[in-house]
């Protein structure tokens, strides 16, 4: 390493980025990785593409990476470089400054950590075919700096090429176009290793290239032993070869082409050429994870009921709402994900009718409520436009830009009426289509396009304020209805009949148990699932709202079943709520226990975002 001056103080352009305002942005980055499944770990060089020629320092975001040389790729001459703070930050990790002289390109080599909080390797018995390794990417929402060196902001737009070096019995997916699968080249591994090693026996070059613009936490691959089944003119399903799986996969998501024209319809032309769906093993920690081109879900949405597909719609309404138009920052989060929780419901409501469309708003509804009690005690986290400056995203990551957001935009289609805001929102998109913008930017162009709102809708309330404002809505439809009076009644000691819910699904009883109270008799408990055998749903919607309701009424003759699913999935939405409900409030001694030592047996199978989220939930209740 290159010893350079410490870096002066910057204006970040991002309170979870190290870039500084000032520089010019990535316009664009070609990567080569070479792959070392038994060191879990991934050497790479990275050719940076500028907007401008720049001199003097430049930044780059770095977490948990080894960084060998930084190279001028036009005489391969060594450019100084260092890494700062030197212990790194909590939530930041370290800057990586770069003096440049005149530049617009340069070259990085460096290594990943086998502890890469974006990166989980699967040994083969972590896996569904139990034969061969994996590794997948999950860059949401600073994490893609832990891959390689970026300016690791939404507000930074790239395209990039990867050829990815792995070995031949296995394959790779990537958020991208597939360019082709071939043999190594002798001297195009730029600095990653020797020709040697990268055009070693046994080796393949997997080529890819995203023509798009995108931010870093999109990038997105997976390498293991793949399969595929067709599905569409645009989508493919991929898994590993597993034919149960597979085919359980292809018939859920069956009407994805249909939802996808449904989507066009509403926002306008779909950008990304190809929709196609990775399933991933049991421990990825989200539901699904929009990355353009390759959707990653987990196999927990694959209900056998083809409901399992509103993750799907809301995944692909990020292909205009997220992916098309993103937020600049994570203070800006509900840009992205309370329009697509409206548009996905748009779409559901086109597809699967407005019923099913009322239900989901009705779970979303009780979700909103119950997380303006878990931040009862830091409400600025229940705002739209948030201050995240020294907080990792990943520790308030809730349901609240979602909900909250959806709530907010639906407050405006109920203002101007649905054909106006149709309109509103296809302008909304062709006009920011392929730019990060903030909630400033959405409120101009919202008071210039619908003049007066602001006399009807408090929108500084709406985005600024704390809490549920007074105008938001809980939905009512019949069967909404119908299943927040049983809840109720069920509070009374009146548990429902078996034919008033005989033609319920997940999704009912889902809503169902989020409606009933917190804190039940232990026999209560017990009562209704011996009735519905709730505990045993093959549907972990159900299962976790009913193990959950358990474990807070301390029913503890379901905790070996929480510990089993605990084990099972490793999904934040299942984790978050029954590690908390284990070992948040007085008296839990034997509870936070079970809790330490579920974990510890279950840690190496969660992700290293669902392992940092679990380790916070037991420091703050220990």
């Amino acid at each position: 390493m290159q010893a350079v001056q410490p870096p002066r103080k910057m204006a970040p352009i991002d309170p979870h980025s190290y870039t500084d305002s000032s520089h010019p942005l990535t316009t664009h980055i070609s990567l080569s990785f070479y792959f070392d499944f038994p060191s879990s770990t991934i050497v790479s060089s990275a050719l940076f593409s500028l907007s401008a020629t720049h001199s003097g320092p430049f930044a780059l975001d770095t977490r948990s990476l080894s960084i060998s040389a930084v190279l001028d790729p036009q005489t391969l001459a060594a450019l100084p470089f260092s890494v700062h703070p030197a212990s790194p930050d909590t939530v930041l990790g370290q800057s990586l400054i770069v003096t440049l002289a005149n530049h617009f390109q340069f070259l990085v080599i460096s290594k990943t950590s086998p502890s890469s909080t974006a990166l989980q390797w699967l040994s083969p018995p972590q896996t569904f075919n139990k034969a061969f390794p994996f590794v997948y990417t999950q860059c949401h929402s600073i994490h893609a700096r832990s891959i390689f060196p970026c300016q690791d902001t939404p507000a930074a737009r790239i395209r990039y090429s990867a050829k990815l070096n792995i070995p031949h019995y296995l394959s790779a997916v990537m958020a991208a176009k597939h360019v082709g699968r071939r043999n190594p080249i002798a001297g195009e591994c730029l600095g990653v290793c020797d020709d040697s090693i990268w055009c070693g026996d046994g080796r393949i070059v997997e080529e890819f290239v995203m023509e798009q613009s995108v931010p870093p936490y999109l990038f997105a691959f997976a390498v293991g032993e793949l399969g595929f089944r067709e599905m569409g003119p645009r989508t493919r399903v991929y898994s590993e070869s597993v034919p149960g799986v597979l085919d359980s996969a292809a018939r859920e998501f069956a009407g994805t082409e249909e939802m996808i024209k449904v989507g066009e319809g509403l926002f306008g032309p779909y950008e990304w050429e190809r929709f196609d769906l990775l399933v991933l093993p049991p421990s990825f920690p989200y539901a699904g994870m929009e990355n353009p081109r390759m959707v990653f879900l987990t196999p927990t949405v694959i209900k056998g009921d083809a409901t399992g597909a509103r993750v799907v719609a809301h995944e692909l309404a990020h292909s205009w709402t997220g992916n098309l138009i993103t937020n600049k920052s994570n203070d800006h989060f509900w840009l992205n994900e309370g329009f697509t929780t409206y548009a996905d419901r748009r779409i559901v409501e086109a597809v699967q009718g407005k019923e099913r469309a009322v239900l989901n708003i009705g779970i979303g509804w009780r979700g909103l409520v119950e997380e303006m009690d878990r931040f009862k005690d830091n409400m600025e986290f229940t705002k739209l436009k948030t201050n995240q400056e020294g907080v990792d995203p990943d520790n308030v990551y809730s349901r609240v830009p979602y909900e909250k957001g959806f709530q907010f935009l639906w407050r405006i289609e109920r203002q101007i009426g649905r054909p106006a805001f149709d309109e509103f929102l296809k302008k909304y998109i062709a006009t920011f289509k392929f730019q990060s913008i903030d909630t400033d930017t959405f409120l101009d162009f919202l008071k210039v396009n619908i003049p007066g709102i602001e006399d009807h809708i408090d929108l500084k309330v709406w985005t600024e304020g704390t809490g549920i404002p007074p105008d938001a809505m809980e939905p009512a439809s019949d069967i909404y209805k119908k299943i927040v009076f049983l809840a109720n009644e069920f509070k009374l000691g009146r548990m429902p009949n078996e034919d008033e819910v005989t033609v319920w699904g997940g999704q009912e009883w889902e809503l169902y148990l989020e409606n009933l109270p917190k804190s039940l008799e232990a026999s209560q408990v017990s009562a209704l699932d011996a009735r519905y055998r709730l505990s045993e749903s093959k549907d972990y919607e159900v299962k976790v709202a009913f193990l959950h309701l358990a474990i807070l009424s301390r029913c503890s003759n379901y905790y070996g079943e929480a510990e089993k699913t605990l084990k099972a999935v490793g999904r934040m939405k299942y984790l978050r709520p029954l590690y908390t409900a284990l070992v948040q409030g007085p008296g839990k001694e034997e509870e936070k226990i079970f809790a330490k030592r579920v974990f510890s047996e279950a840690r190496a199978c969660y992700h290293p975002i669902a392992q940092g989220v679990v380790e916070a939930i037991l420091a703050k209740h220990m």
